[in-house]
């Protein structure tokens, strides 16, 4: 039972997934595509255990933008975290995590 979300610059409202924004439910990762100037701030990462009905708040993570116009390079590449196997009762769904990451 963990599940992850993030806060935006101490909001009470969580950043919401859309088409630039992914939280990974595996990894607690936020990633972010094609980042705007709106997105400039510190986003806080908060861990909940649904058993133990408890969340902590790690340390606020500062994101800027490069002054420099340069961008990052990155290879191409997939991320897959499929476990070896997964159940699922049949009419149940399952989630599966699978990202491109790249330039």
């Amino acid at each position: 039972g963990l599940s992850y979300m993030w806060i935006f610059n101490n909001s009470t409202l969580y950043v919401q997934e859309d088409s630039r924004r992914f939280v990974s439910q595996e990894t607690g990762n936020l990633y972010i595509a094609k980042v705007e100037p709106s997105d400039v701030g510190n986003y806080t990462c908060v861990v909940t255990n649904s058993k133990a009905e408890q969340s902590v708040q790690g340390p606020p993570t500062p994101l800027t933008l490069r002054s420099d116009g340069v961008m990052g390079e990155y290879e191409p590449k997939i991320e897959v975290r499929f476990p070896e196997t997964t159940y699922a009762a049949k009419g149940s769904s399952v989630k599966l995590e699978c990202f491109a990451l790249g330039k």
